[in-house]
């Protein structure tokens, strides 16, 4: 019979085994359940959360079966959207015995990075293959981050599928698991391959013009090369930068309302600063990678919130722009996080109602105004596609300083980023920047740079849904799904929300 331990602690020079010699004498095997590193005193430890087995037994292998749908749909599910909740709505779908199409605009996952290469390098934007559309969708180039603060059941499922096609074994049981962005790029093909094998028919390079409506329900598509496609349930995975088929589906009258979102800026340090900050004299020690942060700071009086989000460890800042007179920041690592350089997007808490009251798309008219005014400022310095960029210490002195170095393949240059954005959210990063430095001592560093504008950590639109069905709650058949439509903020609690979506679409074709 299997034993659980938890709270061991193994010191760095330690292993996992010696600890368990003496804390489960004669132990067959175990497996890992938990990993983390606690680096809150002065000597770092790592702790785990452990099962282990008598000899003789072996760990069950729960490969999280799905229960297989007895009635068939009388018409294939559409999916748009080849994103987190793109692909698991439709990897669900098949498993439950339902076949369905996806119609993704951009191209596959090989064909889409070197149309970013393209971009980073020169400047050359592709409308439909970039950091946000193409196949495996903005989480493509995340870091793929799998750290989430939903709590699901459906969180074991994912995690266990994206091994299955090839991610580390290990993200099932880290308290702060990433695939690597090189990584997640290797599972996505085999995840392809699976769902055109089991009954899902995929369209590349095929934009979905708008959805189809007949008397409030959904009745198929229409593709923009004019091609309408049948079918009374459509699964909306465009995320969070797909905002001409949000306008087509208001026009169409389906219900949304806007929803608060956060603007900011990507800063980014050398990893040594930070792995100096956090561990101390131990921080070129050979076990521990780079390190990782997370800040926050809520002011009470008006209730606005500035955090760290997508925190990149020896990352790279990367521009993720969808239009050509705009300049977006975004940040990536790869498995090994080995670039010198760490950088997290600082970003302050917009109310949506106190800020644009019910226009529903204020909040996007707002990031599209701050987008295209990072690039005239690019532009101004003789550039195009460049990151306008400035010193921590300049930003708080308000003045433009020398560029500092960028692991940035795309470039900076000089900008006044204190001045680019609203004057009120400015100086909530500049207040949040002095209390982070007081967190971490060292924040605030003469290596330490902005770049903007981080404009598209969620998208500012719900399309509203029926908690129960998970339908619009105006129209139908129609499934808002993910961070395009509002329920999901990264790649796993998007990837949950496609599940549940598949979930009840199942249900909905067995009532």
């Amino acid at each position: 019979m299997s034993s659980l331990i938890d709270q061991i602690k193994v010191g760095l020079d330690e292993t996992l085994e010696e600890q368990l010699a003496w804390l489960a004498p004669g132990y067959g095997t175990y497996r890992i359940l938990k990993k983390s590193i606690d680096a809150r005193q002065q000597v770092p430890y790592w702790m785990y959360r452990v099962e282990t087995f008598p000899p003789g037994e072996t760990p069950d292998v729960n490969t999280f079966p799905v229960d297989r749908v007895k009635k068939a749909p009388k018409e294939r599910p559409i999916i748009i959207g080849a994103g987190p909740a793109g692909l698991f709505a439709a990897l669900r779908l098949v498993e439950r015995g339902i076949p369905c199409i996806l119609f993704e605009q951009g191209s596959e996952a090989t064909q889409r990075m070197k149309s970013i290469a393209a971009y980073w390098r020169y400047g050359n934007l592709s409308k439909t293959n970039n950091v946000c559309f193409g196949e495996g969708g903005a989480g493509l180039y995340s870091d793929g981050k799998l750290i989430t603060r939903i709590k699901s059941p459906h969180i074991p499922y994912v995690l266990n599928r994206l091994v299955k096609f090839g991610a580390p074994e290990e993200i099932q049981y880290l308290s702060n698991p990433h695939v690597g962005s090189d990584k997640i790029r290797k599972v996505i093909p085999p995840m392809r391959e699976f769902l055109k094998q089991n009954g899902c028919e995929i369209f590349f390079d095929t934009p979905v013009e708008k959805v189809v409506f007949q008397n409030g329900k959904v009745s198929g598509v229409l593709l923009k090369e004019g091609q309408a496609i049948s079918s009374n349930t459509v699964v909306l995975a465009t995320g969070h930068s797909s905002v001409d088929i949000l306008q087509h589906l208001f026009t169409d009258s389906v219900y949304m309302e806007g929803k608060s979102f956060a603007i900011g800026l990507r800063v980014e340090h050398p990893q040594k600063e930070i792995n100096r900050i956090q561990y101390k004299s131990y921080a070129e020690h050979p076990s521990l990678g780079a390190a990782n942060y997370r800040l926050a700071r809520h002011d009470k009086k008006t209730g606005i919130g500035v955090y760290s989000f997508c925190m990149c460890p020896g990352g790279y800042v990367i521009s993720s722009g969808t239009d050509e007179d705009g300049i977006v920041s975004n940040g990536m690592s790869n498995y090994k996080r080995n670039s010198p350089f760490a950088n997290a997007a600082i970003v302050v808490s917009v109310d949506y109602e106190k800020s644009f009251g019910k226009d529903v798309f204020s909040g996007l008219m707002l990031r599209k105004e701050l987008e295209q005014k990072a690039k005239a400022a690019v532009v101004a310095k003789g550039g195009n596609k460049q990151f306008p960029s400035q010193s921590v210490l300049g930003f708080l002195d308000r003045k433009e300083v020398a560029l500092l170095p960028s692991s940035s393949p795309s470039g900076c240059v000089p900008a006044r980023l204190d001045t680019l954005l609203p004057s009120e959210i400015s100086k909530k990063l500049a207040d949040a920047l002095e209390t982070f430095s007081r967190t971490m001592p060292g924040f605030i560093s003469p290596h330490a740079q902005l770049l903007g504008v981080e404009t598209r950590t969620s998208c500012p639109i719900r399309v509203v849904r029926n908690a129960d069905t998970f339908q619009s709650v105006s129209h139908e058949g129609l499934y808002p799904a993910g961070e395009g439509a509002g329920y999901a903020g990264g790649i796993t609690s998007a990837a949950v929300d496609g599940v549940r979506i598949a979930d009840a679409i199942a249900i909905t074709i067995e009532s």
